[in-house]
């Protein structure tokens, strides 16, 4: 969901620091200059840490796109990087790349994006994640200038919330069986050969061999969307979920 732009606001002046991965630095330039930067590799401009008593829930998520972790400071975050991670359309992604500094016409102001995307077509986005009804009023002016900042250099903007509760269920599910060791190759040639008729899920996972080599390797095809499910938006998967080949091919 992108946040909303008023008519007469004016785009400040926006200036970016990020973190210097070789000499641990902080590096600040106006926003203009850095365009072309590759932010999908950014150092996190700020730790991940865990606080006794702390009201978030930061970590580090393993994503399979990339083979390195991602952090990410709750819950929301969290579920918000496993659904990139299962975007195809996605193919690197970083947390906290930088901070955005402007100046609100009565005192300095900045803002750390919490992720930068990059995607299959060169196209970059910055993605911030906050719930609908956890975004004060400071909150949306800054997401406000981020959007109008990163229009500026040709970056698309997302503020998103909470997910769709069956879909992220599903993904979630799927998420178990994203590392590629999940993939065992002959199982993996009979599955798709199963299933370039579609048919349901337990039953030919069972005519594939034994469900308990199977269904790995299954749930990492569909994870991989080399399968695809019916109905993954709508209802939870099970043993009479219909599985086809996707159509989309081969991530």
């Amino acid at each position: 969901m992108s946040v909303a732009a008023g008519a007469d606001s004016v785009v400040p002046y926006v200036e970016l620091s990020c973190a210097d991965g070789v000499r641990g630095r902080r590096r600040r330039r106006p926003l203009l200059d850095c365009a072309t930067a590759r932010f999908e590799d950014a150092v996190p401009v700020r730790p991940f840490r865990w606080s006794r008593g702390g009201l978030h829930f930061p970590g580090w998520y393993w994503a399979a796109t990339t083979g390195q972790h991602v952090g990410f400071e709750s819950w929301l975050e969290r579920d918000r990087l496993i659904l990139m991670d299962f975007d195809p359309d996605v193919v690197r992604m970083a947390s906290q790349p930088f901070w955005l500094h402007w100046h609100d016409g009565s005192q300095e102001r900045r803002h750390a994006p919490d992720f930068f995307v990059r995607r299959a077509d060169g196209s970059a986005v910055v993605v911030d994640v906050r719930a609908d009804d956890w975004i004060a009023p400071r909150d949306a002016e800054a997401f406000e200038v981020t959007r109008r900042a990163c229009a500026e250099v040709g970056w698309g903007f997302e503020r998103v919330g909470v997910p769709e509760a069956v879909l992220l269920a599903n993904v979630r599910w799927l998420s178990r069986y994203r590392h590629p060791r999940c993939r065992q190759g002959p199982l993996a040639a009979r599955l798709m050969r199963l299933f370039s008729q579609p048919g349901p899920l337990m039953a030919s996972a069972d005519v594939a061999g034994d469900r308990l080599a199977t269904l790995p390797v299954l749930f990492h095809l569909l994870w991989r969307q080399e399968l695809s499910a019916d109905g993954m938006a709508v209802e939870l998967l099970g043993p009479r979920t219909v599985v086809r080949l996707a159509g989309g091919g081969i991530r």
